[in-house]
């Protein structure tokens, strides 16, 4: 069975609040809570053909909430994105976020509840592990006894030692070219200043740089010459990995890794191997965007799955955006065709923008061409974004983020396509637009089809472009066309990124019958996406004729 990833926001997810004002607190805005995320929401996501949810900002993080009278240290404002905070400046790796608890006083309880009603619902559970940085104030007050704090023990009067958690600055105090005191009743001081999360050795971090995070030291002296300090292992490296082994114990599935290409593929290495021999079935999915990298972090690192972020992600965009030929997907897959069952295909995540943002596609039913391409070209996992399904446009002008296409994760705040589905508690289709049942239908149809057709899951795939180029009836600039293959069954894939429908000639060359020991005649086909059923003519001296809608796509099932 094809992987299907779930991603969404429990703060965003399940929250009732109707009318959020810009930059609210959690009192005006409200959260969503674990609780939110019930069985029947489970049932309705598992129904998409989804087999994983990954729970996005599980731990506890920085936030201008105050959560002093449940023994949480307060956040100094200047140094928190957002009133909520971002889900990746970790706070404390050993606790859950108050926010997402109805009883912040039970929130691991709360917690062990959401997992084990998650895997009730028959389903796997994913959660984030940030192990390049952390929030400026990091503190575990729930770390396990004899757990050393972060930087308890660091040397601060020099900029790299091995043995220290954090890099220093000596002498320097952090200074940030904006408000730091930020409505406190002091300013935030930092002395000696720590490095910044996204390498920033300065104690002068932009509003560009991730500011409000500190960059953890793995070993590597990056101020002087990149040398690597791994014998004896540095003491981070015991540290991250008791850190995994303790979320495993909680039943965790898999860790969606944040950034990992910023930590040394050699930590990696070390860390995936001890989780593993524990725990055998535990996944972990990167977040690297470097092609050069893919194959050390794969084969060296351990990860089961990379973003396929720079390869299929942004030409999938390009060609729903008009801005490539549909030809260029062939090059994507090419490129990593020695790794693709490792690779993740995605159109959305809390990184980009929505597909029916005006920045990307304008609406959600102009994403159906990718969509069909990402979840079935290639036997490897894919992932959509919580509201996604729904047409969610991600141009809320909530707070920190601002209207720029993206659904926020600095915020405290309710999509309306997801507030509209949660229907005071019940998780109703009824309130929904027509539109947005409408797209949920259609990315159902596609999506259960490819997590559970033999052929889309493991079988052989064939891409037929090469010998359409000079097809007069086919429309190579705008159109996509593959086979995929199984024992006893046959899926014709061809996909429509114009405005228009289109009546497509496809050739199937020989190569392709002997390679997929294709038989050939007329079949009776059932087709997807409506349910109808039709004859197809393969030949190789011959084409198959197809109307493909606009901005979608024809999948035709052939068993034999």
């Amino acid at each position: 069975m094809k992987k299907i990833i779930y991603q969404l926001l429990p703060r965003l997810f399940g929250n009732p609040t109707t009318r959020c004002v810009k930059d609210g607190t959690l009192a005006q805005n409200g959260s969503g809570k674990m609780a939110h995320i019930t069985l029947k929401a489970l049932h309705q996501i598992k129904a998409l053909g989804v087999t994983h949810v990954w729970y996005t900002g599980l731990l506890q993080h920085a936030s201008q909430t105050d959560y002093t009278s449940y023994g949480i240290a307060h956040d100094h404002c200047a140094m928190v994105k957002g009133k909520a905070g971002s889900p990746y400046a970790i706070k404390d790796y050993y606790d859950i976020d108050p926010d997402i608890a109805v009883n912040p006083a039970k929130r691991m309880q709360e917690f062990r509840a959401l997992v084990l009603r998650t895997h009730r619902a028959g389903l796997k559970v994913i959660m984030d592990f940030v192990p390049n940085h952390v929030a400026r104030q990091y503190h575990s007050s729930h770390c396990p006894q004899g757990v050393r704090d972060l930087g308890a023990g660091d040397r601060t009067d020099v900029d790299f030692s091995p043995d220290n958690n954090f890099y220093y600055l000596p002498g320097q105090q952090l200074t940030c070219q904006f408000d730091m005191q930020a409505g406190e009743s002091v300013p935030y001081i930092e002395c000696p200043a720590k490095a910044t999360g996204n390498d920033c050795f300065s104690a002068f971090p932009s509003r560009n740089d991730w500011y409000e995070t500190v960059k953890l030291n793995y070993g590597v002296d990056y101020q002087h010459g990149h040398v690597c300090h791994f014998a004896p292992v540095p003491s981070i490296w015991h540290q991250m990995t008791d850190i995994l082994l303790y979320w495993c114990a909680q039943g965790i599935d898999a860790f969606r890794c944040d950034m990992a290409e910023m930590v040394p593929v050699e930590f990696w290495q070390w860390a995936t191997e001890r989780v593993k021999k524990q725990y055998p079935q535990v996944q972990f999915i990167g977040e690297v965007y470097n092609p050069s990298l893919y194959r050390s972090y794969i084969h060296q690192g351990g990860f089961d799955l990379l973003y396929d972020k720079v390869g299929l992600y942004d030409t999938l965009r390009a060609v729903t955006q008009g801005q490539q030929s549909a030809a260029a997907i062939t090059h994507c897959w090419q490129g990593v065709s020695d790794i693709q069952e490792h690779m993740l295909n995605f159109l959305e995540n809390h990184d980009e923008q929505r597909l029916a943002s005006d920045y990307f596609a304008g609406a959600g039913e102009r994403g159906r061409a990718a969509l069909i391409v990402s979840s079935c070209f290639n036997t490897n996992p894919f992932m959509l974004y919580f509201g996604q399904e729904l047409g969610e446009r991600g141009m809320d002008e909530e707070g920190f983020s601002g209207r720029d296409g993206r659904t926020t994760i600095f915020d405290y705040w309710s999509p309306e396509t997801l507030r509209l589905w949660y229907d005071e508690g019940h998780f109703s289709f009824r309130h929904l637009t027509e539109r947005s049942r409408q797209l949920r239908a259609y990315y159902e149809r596609v999506l259960s089809f490819a997590a559970n057709s033999e052929a889309i899951s493991r079988g052989r795939n064939f891409d037929l472009m090469y010998v359409n180029y000079d097809n007069p009836g086919f429309d190579a600039q705008h159109c996509f066309a593959f086979i995929r293959r199984a024992k006893g069954e046959i899926v014709l894939v061809v996909v429509n990124f114009s405005a228009e429908d289109k009546h497509q000639r496809v050739r199937i060359p020989q190569h392709a019958f002997d390679y997929l020991n294709l038989p050939q005649g007329d079949m009776e086909a059932t087709s997807v996406l409506d349910g109808g059923t039709i004859v197809v003519h393969l030949a190789s001296d011959d084409c198959f004729d197809v109307i493909v809608p606009a901005y979608s796509g024809v999948i035709l099932q052939v068993h034999g």
